[in-house]
């Protein structure tokens, strides 16, 4: 009976290691200094369950919120911790790191502005990558990363992809914005500061389906696609043209329009087969 005691009292102290073991952490207040944005960018980010116990550096995936939510938004509503756990644990995903960086902190977009004055996009790829992957145990190699996002991040997701196609394995818009978004819109650029050839070029470099027009052949096939849109979103015509301008320059690419709408509820059901794809990419073959 002593024996048992002990047994059980064992097993009891061994628990809370054990289903530590089992759970990723996610931190979602921290902060980096920009000096482009001159301003502290908050992000957050998700660790997996054997981070702290293990030496291995781990893939990254760059997921953005969209336009009104913050770094917090897909911690708090995307439920990031519970179905990233799940996808590694039944084994449909690999253990990543996923970083959820904050662009909507009195502005707001991951595009620099025409004007100058809003230079998101440099801080992303000047100071805030090699920032994160400097400071966590990330491969930094272009097969090991991929990016996501939803709305305004998947607007985002494209844009970053197909502007630095070097550096992305993977890019999973969901429910996305295939045009520079509104928030910046034509009318709020001061009339006479710019030529419309100046105007027109900042659009089309903005402008998905453009960008995939005038790809060139080589940079074709750099980037794995998954696209995801609900059939009741008001978004979906222009990922659909974006479809159709990939498949006329025979792109590779997953594509998909679900039933639902431009909502959480949606994009909690689109991240495990976000996490299943980009795995697939990030394994060897």
């Amino acid at each position: 009976m002593k024996n048992i005691f002990l047994s059980i009292c064992v097993i009891g102290l061994m628990m809370p290691t054990v289903l530590s073991a089992q759970t990723g952490r996610v931190f979602d207040d921290l902060s980096v200094t920009s000096s482009i944005l001159k301003s502290e960018r908050k992000y957050a980010i998700y660790l997996p369950p054997d981070y702290e116990t293990s030496e291995r550096s781990y893939p990254v995936l760059y997921l953005l919120h969209g336009g009104g939510d913050d770094q917090t938004g897909w911690v708090q509503f995307g439920e990031v911790l519970s179905i990233t756990d799940n996808a590694i644990k039944d084994g449909s995903a690999t253990a990543m790191i996923i970083v959820m960086p904050d662009a909507n902190n009195g502005r707001r977009g991951y595009f620099n502005d025409i004007n100058r004055e809003w230079l998101y996009e440099d801080f992303f790829f000047q100071e805030f990558m090699p920032f994160i992957e400097k400071t966590y145990r990330i491969k930094g190699e272009k097969r090991y990363r991929a990016i996501a996002g939803l709305s305004m991040g998947g607007g985002g997701a494209y844009i970053y992809a197909l502007h630095h196609p070097e550096l992305f394995k993977a890019a999973c818009p969901l429910s996305a914005a295939t045009s520079y978004y509104p928030f910046n819109a034509r009318e709020k650029i001061v009339k006479g500061t710019f030529t419309d050839d100046t105007i027109e070029a900042f659009y089309e470099n903005h402008n998905v389906v453009e960008i995939i027009n005038n790809m060139d052949e080589k940079q074709k096939n750099e980037i794995r696609w998954f696209i995801d849109c609900g059939d009741d979103d008001r978004l979906n015509e222009g990922n659909v043209l974006v479809h159709i301008a990939m498949q006329k320059k025979e792109i590779t690419h997953e594509f998909r329009i679900r039933d639902g709408g431009h909502n959480w509820t949606y994009w909690r059901d689109s991240l495990p087969e976000v996490l299943k794809f980009i795995s697939k990419y990030f394994h060897q073959f």
